[in-house]
């Protein structure tokens, strides 16, 4: 069976937005474009339904080109466990009481067991610093943690026809 991947909604975002003009802005969103025209076959997706609620948000045209996107893709439940662990990542510091919703994502995720959440979220969960906050935090809880990455990061590369 494929590997499990929450998809968090600053990847929606990327996806279907309109290309950017910050260069760096139009790679992720290229990378994102690239990385989820085989996602289905490699991955498992899942979202939320906080997912669901942040994509639906804002101009109506792009949410609905966002929500497009997400149909077909399983829901997970935000279970009492999950939002127990989503307290604790900020009573911890390990995300930023402002954040809530990004403890969410993350709670949601580690509490169904997911493999991968993806995300381009650096502020608050593809941090370096704070990843390993997050990591410590889930697994003083008594979970596993998901590894925490970009679609760039589980880009399929020709390995064999690199020449190497």
């Amino acid at each position: 069976m494929n590997p499990t991947a929450y998809i968090e909604t600053s990847v929606v975002s990327y996806l279907t937005a309109r290309s950017s003009r910050d260069v760096v802005v139009a790679a992720y969103q290229e990378v994102t474009r690239e990385w989820w025209r085989d996602a289905a076959v490699r991955f498992r997706l899942v979202a939320s339904e906080l997912v669901l609620a942040e994509a639906g948000a804002g101009d109506p045209v792009a949410a609905r080109d966002r929500l497009k996107v997400l149909e077909g893709i399983t829901l997970l439940d935000a279970s009492p466990d999950a939002e127990g662990l989503a307290r604790r990542l900020l009573e911890l510091g390990a995300v930023p009481r402002e954040a809530a919703a990004d403890a969410a994502h993350i709670a949601i995720a580690v509490t169904s067991g997911v493999e991968y959440l993806v995300t381009w979220n650096f502020r608050h969960i593809a941090n370096a610093a704070m990843r390993v906050r997050i990591e410590g935090a889930c697994r003083e809880a008594g979970y596993e943690p998901p590894v925490i990455c970009t679609p760039n990061e589980l880009m399929e590369t020709g390995y064999a026809d690199e020449g190497d």
